[in-house]
């Protein structure tokens, strides 16, 4: 296809489009895409899932596992309770004991993730302490690049950040053991308050907002922090923060086939330092098809309770989650945000957990209506789906589900939504970036199947 096109109609701004930018838009479409049939004929796994929906096996990890089907006795797989193991410890079980115990588990979790194994009660004493020495930043750090560059979007900020702390430091390309240990610790730390400070830049020089700092208390749990630093007057309840440390926990990993995770994987074995590693996988999780999901499952419900009249009555509410599978409702992209995962089938244990919290918090909040609405959504979805949809799997609830609505009870922006998720998924990405090293083969590199056809080349006065 010949084009004639005058170049100059790029708007560096991008504040018009003109005919000629329509044209080339067509020729980008036209050239970029590839006939569906192609991937069939050649046998390619689109986005490395199978015919099934089932990922394709590309590495091995001892970090975490995820179960979602048992053998049968004629090795047929037969769909069960999903289950999530960190480091051969089901999740379930992790939770338990530090719920039990009254205490916060995000810690202990990064310990278990990066180093293989529970601490005990001296050795976590002593990472929880070393977490937060760690938790400080280079002298005007904060006035000089979060402040004075702020940023409406919080994940660009964030990353922003983390590429500029590998100016700060006078070992950023050691990517032996022990440094790179040290360089995750610190990340680990860091993470919350670079969140939050940019945040609270945006909220000043976009909004008029404020503008207050409150530096981490040494004393707190991750957590807390997150939540004093937030919060103009630093105050929190005990049901806020446990809720919020078990999201951290439940985001923190999740079995290594995630996109940001092997996103980690495969910029690691460049051999990049880990300040390029963690932005990689920080630019991965933005993705709303990734970490953005839960901000869709907050919009899609903030559309149902002003369409559905009565939420209590399961007509109207079926009505809406069918009209949202035919493009009739919310953003007309014809999904249920919140239902399904790409792996787990009758359930996603990180939402069976989160549930009975969720609830609780509900109460204390006076928000008990919605969730109501909520469980109803989660009931009468699946059976709305199965029936409009030719699925290969069941439906249910996944943690994202549940977590937007936690974070809005919690009164955390949702500008913050996303970070917060990188702020737990830095420890199982550290854990896998450090796995990734000590196991360190050839550059990952997949390979594409050319499908172009052949051409001529036209000297330039013939075309």
């Amino acid at each position: 296809m010949v084009l004639a096109t005058d170049f100059n109609t790029l708007d560096p701004k991008y504040s018009r489009i003109t005919p000629e930018l329509r044209k080339l838009v067509r020729l980008l479409e036209e050239t970029s895409s590839i006939d569906a049939e192609l991937y069939v004929k050649y046998k390619v796994n689109r986005g490395l899932r199978d015919l099934e929906g089932n990922g394709v096996l590309t590495g091995l990890t001892d970090i975490s596992e995820i179960l979602a089907f048992h053998k049968g006795p004629d090795g047929e797989k037969i769909p069960t309770d999903g289950e999530l193991y960190f480091r051969g410890i089901n999740v379930y079980d992790l939770v338990e004991g530090f719920i039990g115990e009254k205490r916060s588990g995000f810690e202990e979790t990064t310990y278990l993730l990066i180093f293989g194994k529970l601490p005990t009660k001296s050795e976590l004493s002593k990472f929880q302490a070393l977490l937060a020495k760690y938790r400080s930043l280079p002298t005007s750090f904060v006035r000089d690049i979060i402040m004075k560059a702020p940023s409406s979007d919080m994940m660009n900020a964030l990353a922003r950040s983390v590429l500029t702390l590998h100016a700060y430091d006078t070992k950023a390309n050691d990517s032996s053991i022990p440094n790179v240990l040290r360089q995750s610790l610190l990340l680990i730390a860091t993470f919350p308050m670079l969140s939050v400070y940019a945040y609270q830049a945006y909220r000043h020089y976009f909004h008029g907002d404020d503008l207050f700092i409150h530096l981490p208390k040494p004393e707190l749990s991750t957590a807390e922090n997150l939540l004093q630093m937030l919060r103009k007057n630093g105050k929190y309840t005990d049901l806020e923060s446990r809720i919020l440390d078990l999201s951290l926990v439940l985001h923190a990993e999740h079995g290594g086939g995630n996109n940001s995770t092997f996103t980690t994987h495969v910029v690691s074995s460049s051999g990049t330092d880990t300040y390029s590693s963690v932005a990689a996988s920080l630019c991965s999780l933005k993705g709303p098809k990734h970490g953005g999901a839960n901000i869709r499952v907050v919009n899609m419900f903030a559309d149902m309770k002003k369409k559905i009249k009565d939420w209590e009555d399961d007509a109207q509410v079926e009505n809406y989650l069918r009209d949202l599978l035919n493009r009739k409702a919310y953003d007309k992209a014809g999904l249920i945000y919140g239902m399904g995962h790409a792996v787990y089938s009758l359930s996603d244990p990180r939402a069976n957990i989160f549930k009975h919290f969720v609830e609780k918090l509900s109460v204390e909040k006076g928000r008990e209506k919605e969730y109501g609405l909520y469980s109803s959504v989660a009931r009468l979805a699946p059976k709305v789906i199965g029936e409009e949809r030719k699925i290969y799997k069941g439906v249910s609830p996944n943690v994202d589900f549940y977590s937007g609505f936690v974070y809005s009870m919690l009164d955390l922006p949702p500008e913050l939504f996303t970070p917060i998720f990188a702020i737990a998924r830095i420890s199982g990405w550290s854990a896998h970036r450090i796995e990734e090293l000590v196991n360190a083969g050839k550059i990952i590199r997949p390979a594409y199947m050319s499908v172009a056809k052949r051409g001529e080349y036209v000297p330039l006065k013939d075309r």
